[in-house]
């Protein structure tokens, strides 16, 4: 499996704190079947964004990876003002790889009025928006066709992991079966931050998605489409109606 969100690099945000933990993150992705896994340090307000220092830590981790897990380099970018201007003149800063996927988180508590014309801006300059896990926000629970609408430009979505699970209550994890019937989600990611409450697992999902959903659309979360953003392509699909009543398996 491919995890494209991760906060796996130390003392970079609220992810892990040491090189150690670091390490024994990528020991529990490695045991639970994850193969690549992208380091997504917060680009806010709060952490900055410091491309050398990343660089650094990845670097760093790199030296003592003995896991066979691939680290590929991003962020968690989120929506303010300083941020997205940054990023319309450095277009490959901030996304996955240097390539075209970006991660883009929401606030909590506003959801920007100019958000179309802003994930519109991105896509003029060549930088696919994901947004991350709509279904833990609580504004977003409340705008499916905003979010039906993004996804229309051209946006993803990025589910958690822990979500499908329930570890972020029930509305969470309804709003993402919600998002996957409505054919909304293209990438399930871990969003680990460290090793017991946001551990970097993904087989425990996998198996959800593969028991309420199929075997193909769990391919498609977990593999194909994480895939298709590291390589820069356009995913495959997304997943639409679980089995019970499915007609078609991709949009």
């Amino acid at each position: 499996m491919i995890d494209v969100h991760s906060h796996i690099l130390f003392g970079i945000d609220d992810g892990s704190t040491s090189l150690e933990m670091s390490l024994e993150m990528l020991r529990m992705a490695a045991a639970h079947g994850t193969e690549r896994i992208v380091a997504t340090p917060h680009a806010n307000l709060d952490y900055g964004f410091d491309p050398v220092k990343v660089a650094e830590r990845w670097q760093a981790l790199d030296a003592v990876n003995d896991t066979g897990v691939i680290v590929h380099l991003g962020s968690d970018f989120h929506l303010a003002y300083e941020f997205i201007e940054d990023a319309l003149n450095n277009p490959r800063k901030y996304t996955i790889d240097g390539g075209s996927y970006l991660l883009v988180e929401f606030s909590d508590f506003n959801i920007p009025r100019t958000t179309s014309e802003i994930f519109a801006s991105l896509l003029r300059v060549g930088m696919i928006p994901v947004i991350t896990h709509p279904e833990r926000n609580l504004l977003l629970q409340k705008r499916l066709d905003e979010l039906r609408d993004w996804v229309g430009m051209g946006c993803g979505i990025q589910v958690t992991a822990q979500s499908l699970l329930g570890d972020f209550g029930s509305k969470a994890r309804k709003f993402s079966e919600t998002l996957l019937d409505s054919s909304l989600v293209h990438v399930v990611a871990s969003d680990a931050h460290d090793l017991a409450n946001r551990p970097p697992r993904l087989d425990e999902a996998w198996d959800c998605v593969e028991e309420e959903w199929s075997v193909e659309t769990a391919n498609l979360l977990f593999r194909a489409n994480p895939a298709a953003i590291l390589a820069s392509e356009r995913w495959a699909g997304t997943p639409a109606k679980r089995k019970r009543g499915l007609m078609s398996l991709f949009r």
